[in-house]
């Protein structure tokens, strides 16, 4: 893959005889055909890791069918639900309007039209699960798209369950007084009985890592603050005890947000876990059914299947592995797609700095320093009322985790406040430097201590710190006098495990210190900018050996604004 020229195999027809040639042509098309396939032109990409194609009479349908469902009133979800989309989820946003995948979703797994209709309303009886696939481009509100349908159809069981249950306590009122028992009193129920849906959650989102389950569980959590549902973020950032009390809450519990791992080892000991789940949702779906996850999500899976009543895919790509795998496993799925599928935004702008020319003279290290000053210093020169941020946040992808640490160590030399992130990194360490460089709160120890209550619903005082960007870039540039410094800039190194889901709003730049092995890589790295609208800037570090053939392709792809197909 990292060959400059590809050194495509000869015709083999010119190797053989006339005779043979002759006989072998009654196979071709044509001799006019034949010259027109040999010259087109080599696309590197085609040597990437494949990607399901999505015909463009297909995506331009679905803008048409989309294109009138500009506002969440046209979606029939309870009151309370768009109420707080607006005052939880998306607050402090001047345009709160569904973006193209949640126009796309939340009808479909409501199970509604665009004309408020319900086409099918689950019910207890209804054994036939429904499958979807949800496929939108990073930064696009996948999280909502599936996560407001969910809440909606738990709190309208809920009003079901109520009325049941009340028809059942008359029912038995009625048959008391018949029997002319009127004396017979019920004994009381016991106080300390826990609540029938302890550690049995009718909803469970899995997700990839614990960064993502502390970003996810964080927009749920929000949520439950105007809309009365009880939910839990489980993951190996947790001790033992935070997440035995999450779990088994004596109050309930409705929504779970895990791991896939930690959930699997739960269900071992306690299989009732998964009895009651009516709601499965597997989001990053491209990871969680690899070889690393697949066995795992599919035991859970099989688990939660008896009571399992609509099961959600959510991916930002559709490789060809996973389209296979949906083929062979759930031929029936649903696919919504989105018009900007396996697309970078046009939004975001990518620039490629070569290294072998001078004064870099193929030093990547050098070169990366040098374009994060060279950030650092335009975004000093704007002015305040340019610039609304007070730190600028960079992210450099390298390939190799054991790069990381060494680049990290090397801007650090150069004055450049930077972090190392890699798999080695201790996983409660990661969350705190994530959560740190998106500049959002970091739980404190406070929340590890063992018998704490659990919040409004019961799951623990959620006691949270804010780090203040400019505290930590003092911080950061305290150093010894005479070694230049670059203030107000946080940069971040890792490998792709920050290229997955994380929210990463506040970064408007990244670099590309190595080219991505495949246009997968591609779309989830550049990803990390250009989110929820914003514009973004990406530098992609091409060096002597490096795929420059594919440098090209994608940036023409970018401004043309083709899929990497």
């Amino acid at each position: 893959m990292n060959q400059v020229s590809a050194n495509i195999r000869p015709n083999p027809f010119n190797k053989i005889s006339a005779a043979e040639q002759k006989r072998a042509s009654r196979f071709k098309p044509s001799q006019k055909d034949d010259a027109t396939k040999s010259d087109r032109p080599f696309r590197a990409l085609n040597m990437q890791r494949a990607l399901s194609p999505v015909s463009y009479d297909q995506r331009s349908s679905v803008k048409q069918s989309i294109a009138d469902l500009d506002s969440f009133n046209h979606f029939d979800l309870l009151p309370a639900i768009r109420e707080a989309v607006v005052s939880q989820a998306l607050h402090g946003l001047a345009d709160i309007s569904p973006t193209p995948i949640q126009r796309l979703a939340i009808p479909a797994l409501m199970g509604t039209d665009s004309r408020k209709r319900r086409q099918k309303v689950m019910s207890d009886e209804d054994s036939q699960m429904s499958q979807f696939l949800l496929a939108a481009e990073t930064g696009s509100g996948k999280t909502l798209a599936y996560l407001l349908p969910i809440i909606d159809a738990i709190k309208r069981q809920e009003v079901s369950d109520a009325e049941r249950n009340a028809a059942e306590a008359a029912r038995k009122e009625t048959e008391k007084k018949r029997s002319g028992n009127l004396f017979e009193l019920d004994a009381p129920p016991l106080s300390n009985d826990p609540h029938p849906t302890t550690g049995r959650p009718r909803a469970i989102i899995l997700l990839p890592t614990a960064e993502l389950v502390s970003q996810v569980g964080a927009v749920v959590k929000s949520l439950s603050h105007t809309v009365k549902f009880r939910s839990a973020m489980v993951s190996a950032a947790f001790s033992g005890t935070v997440i035995r009390n999450r779990l088994f809450s004596p109050s309930g519990i409705d929504v779970l947000i895990s791991t896939p791992h930690l959930l699997s080892s739960i269900s071992d000991s306690d299989p009732n876990v998964l009895s009651r789940v009516t709601h499965l949702v597997m989001d990053e779906a491209d990871s969680l059914l690899d070889r690393s996850f697949a066995p795992t999500t599919g035991s859970i899976l099989d688990r939660a299947t008896p009571s399992l009543k609509q099961l959600v895919l959510c991916s930002a790509t559709i490789p060809r592995s996973l389209d296979s795998y949906l083929r062979k496993r759930y031929p029936d799925v649903q696919r919504l797609a989105t018009p900007n599928l396996h697309a970078i935004p046009r939004r975001v702008l990518m620039s490629v700095v070569d290294v072998e020319k001078d004064p870099y003279k193929n030093n990547k290290d050098l070169a990366c320093a040098d374009t994060i000053w060279t950030i650092g210093r335009a975004a000093a020169s704007e002015s305040p009322e340019e610039s609304h941020e007070t730190v600028k946040r960079i992210i450099v992808f390298v390939n190799e985790r054991e790069k990381t640490v060494e680049l990290a160590d090397y801007l650090q030399t150069k004055g450049i406040d930077a972090t190392a992130l890699n798999r080695d990194t201790n996983e409660r360490k990661q969350t705190e430097v994530l959560l740190d460089f998106t500049g959002t709160p970091v739980s404190s120890p406070a929340n590890d201590k063992p018998n704490r209550p659990t919040g409004s619903q019961g799951r623990g005082t959620d006691t949270r710190r804010f780090i203040p960007a400019t505290a930590t870039a003092a911080a950061a540039t305290t150093s010894p006098p005479g070694r230049r410094q670059l203030p107000n800039v946080k940069v971040l190194v890792m490998t792709d495990l920050g290229s997955r889901g994380i929210d990463t709003v506040m970064a408007k730049h990244v670099v590309l210190y190595d080219v991505p092995h495949t246009s997968i890589d591609f779309i989830h790295r550049l990803g990390r900018v250009g989110r929820m609208g914003r514009r973004g800037r990406a530098f992609v570090l091409v060096a002597k050996g490096d795929r420059r053939d594919i440098v090209r392709e994608v940036r023409e792809g970018m401004f043309k604004g083709q899929a990497l197909i």
